[in-house]
């Protein structure tokens, strides 16, 4: 039914989509999430660790938990509008519904090599 790029979640049931449909659309899902930056912080929100999960359902609809680097985040009420319109424009998806969750709440930790890279936080 889904395909989750997190292994946080529980094992997803296996999807109607053709495994290079849904290879795709994992592929260009990411790449749109790594368009969206927080302004304040010169790393992408996925290299960051502020995305969570994404499932892609067999209708193409996609839904994405996130969070944010802080609850009092300047742009917690922009960012999902920005990571909904930038996976929105995805080929294939039908549908973007994000949800903002604080649990477990982020910290550094869940940022990529990549974004410590560019942070210089090594």
């Amino acid at each position: 039914m889904s395909d989750s790029l997190t292994s946080e979640a529980p094992a997803p049931a296996p999807s109607t989509l053709p495994p290079e449909e849904l290879d795709r659309l994992t592929d260009d899902i990411v790449a749109a999430l790594k368009t969206v930056y927080d302004p304040e912080i010169p790393a992408d929100i996925y290299e960051l660790g502020l995305i969570y999960r994404v499932d892609i359902a067999d209708d193409r609809a996609v839904a994405i938990d996130m969070t944010l680097t802080a609850p009092g985040c300047p742009v917690a009420g922009e960012m999902p509008l920005w990571v909904e319109n930038a996976v929105g424009a995805v080929a294939g998806v039908k549908d973007v519904k994000v949800n903002m969750v604080f649990d477990p709440p982020w910290d550094q930790s869940r940022m990529s090599d990549e974004a410590r890279v560019a942070l210089d936080m090594w």
